[in-house]
């Protein structure tokens, strides 16, 4: 077998170990040569504009519930309390049913609540596994961003709290009002103009970002940001992001070559909007420098930047609006930006001895499941010698044969109902620590979750935060680890 040893740690000209610590690292799915990358896009919110989770699903629920309430929903839900610990990105609701279900890349239900009762395995079968699933039909919809998770909160809270008291609940259409109070909230200001009145309580101001851009422009790469949020709302939080970060750049448009909002992302991709100038109102189809803009498509984008396809890296949080889009309508390479990956990395960390050990378990599991087998297939062979001897020496010999069998599989049973049980409370354990109602937001169970294969199969590149960047060349070559088939494995 080779040998195997760790990869070795050199100091960069600048003075920085290489590779970078874990939480500051840029994870590669598919091999990226930075120098052949002219142009680099930025989304904007949970990209750059990095919030606070807690904050802004408690800012969320209040203004959605507000909005319920005056549908007509009952008074209580104001005084209610609405676990944000609860949803998780790549999650699915069943509108139908008004469950909210975890499945793996097989489309496989692993987890699912109703309310916030967990939903047993023989539920689940008959709810989901005796015909195909298919999650692109109207019945369900995909969590798949930061922003809708409050959502999915007052959602599980609402049947939680109104079904024990006998409240007739249509699962499709509350759901349909929860997600249309929540769009209301945002366009109404509920939210947005109370995040701006304090911005520090809301997002994470990143001292590294113009750090990262200048970095970029220094290398020769033209820089753009595309946003599905206001000019007045994009003009406040890139401000507050970036005034004051270099002296080099009086304004933060001066980091940037193309801003583009209001840009109705995913449509952006597929459509023929005009871009209209914010400051004179004039539609137009190729956009200048140093402009402000709204709306907007890829075609008249990459017309006046001069460069398309894999010369351009788009980087953002939106595995559908950002990153499957980018990548299914064209070819630019992907960035996504996933927050959860500090915690995800923490535990991974926090707890190898326990991962190692529930590898072990796994792997006596199977020993001891042979062996099993092997006793279970020798004990029937033994029987049916023993029903061609009724009698005599030959008999006495084949039924203590039997004996023998019989008492190593209670032996083996009982060592795999320890070995299980182990390993089982392990799992309970590794879950828990990830969250406590669906474990890692990668995984489900031993299978790459959806949301998992949706990261591997469409984001070239995925890190925690877009300064991450910075710990790398402009020019850097990633490339993604080598992929094992199951028959490569411990070889």
């Amino acid at each position: 077998m080779q040998e195997r040893f760790p990869a070795p740690e050199f100091d960069s000209p600048t003075g920085s170990v290489f590779p970078p610590p874990a939480g500051r690292r840029v994870y590669c799915n598919r091999n990226m040569r930075l120098d052949q990358v002219k142009v680099v896009g930025f989304d904007m919110d949970y990209t750059l504009a990095i919030y606070r989770q807690a904050e802004m699903d408690r800012l969320s629920i209040d203004a959605t519930v507000h909005k319920l309430i005056d549908r007509g929903y009952p008074e209580e839900l104001r005084t209610m309390k609405y676990r944000t610990d609860f949803p998780i990105r790549g999650l699915l609701i069943d509108r139908k049913l008004g469950n909210v279900l975890k499945m793996d890349r097989h489309r496989y239900v692993k987890t699912a609540y109703h309310g916030f009762n967990r939903l047993s395995r023989e539920e689940r079968r008959r709810a989901y596994h005796t015909r195909r699933l298919r999650p692109g039909s109207r019945r369900y919809h995909w969590v798949d961003t930061l922003y809708s998770l409050s959502e999915v909160a007052v959602y599980a809270a609402v049947i939680e709290h109104l079904e024990p008291r006998h409240v007739a609940l249509d699962y499709g259409q509350l759901f349909a009002d929860i997600r249309e109070c929540a769009d209301l909230s945002h366009q109404d200001g509920s939210i947005l103009d109370v995040v701006l009145q304090d911005l520090p309580r809301y997002v994470d101001r990143d001292p590294e970002l113009g750090l990262l851009f200048h970095k970029l422009r220094s290398a020769g790469k033209r820089l753009f940001l595309l946003t599905n949020s206001g000019p007045e709302y994009t003009e406040a939080m890139m401000s507050y992001l970036l005034g004051n970060a270099l002296e080099e750049y009086p304004s933060w448009k001066n980091y940037l070559d193309y801003i583009c909002t209001f840009s109705n992302k995913p449509g952006f991709f597929t459509g023929k909007a005009p871009f209209v100038d914010v400051q004179t109102g004039a539609e137009v189809r190729e956009p200048a420098r140093g402009r402000m803009y709204t709306g907007g498509n890829i075609a008249d984008l990459q017309r006046a930047l001069g460069f398309s396809g894999d010369e351009v890296l788009y980087v953002g949080d939106h595995i559908y609006g950002d990153v499957l889009r980018a990548k299914k309508e064209s070819t630019w390479r992907t960035a996504m930006i996933i927050q959860e990956m500090d915690d995800e990395l923490r535990v991974l960390r926090e707890h190898a001895l326990t991962f190692e050990r529930a590898d072990a378990l796994e792997q006596m599991q199977d020993a001891v499941q042979d062996e099993l087998r092997e006793h279970q297939a020798r004990l029937k062979r033994v029987e049916r010698k023993l029903n061609e001897h009724e009698s005599g020496p030959e008999r006495a010999k084949w039924d203590s044969k039997r004996v023998r069998h019989r008492r190593s599989i209670d032996r083996l049973r009982a060592q795999l109902k320890e070995l299980n049980a182990e390993r089982a409370a392990l799992h309970d354990v590794l879950d828990e620590a990830f969250h406590p109602f669906w474990g890692s937001v990668f995984k489900a169970g031993n299978e790459v979750s959806s949301f998992g294969n949706q990261i591997e199969q469409y984001a070239g590149l995925y890190t925690a935060r877009a300064t991450n960047l910075t710990q790398y060349s402009p020019m850097h070559y990633f490339q993604s680890p080598r992929h094992r088939m199951p028959h490569e494995n411990g070889i």
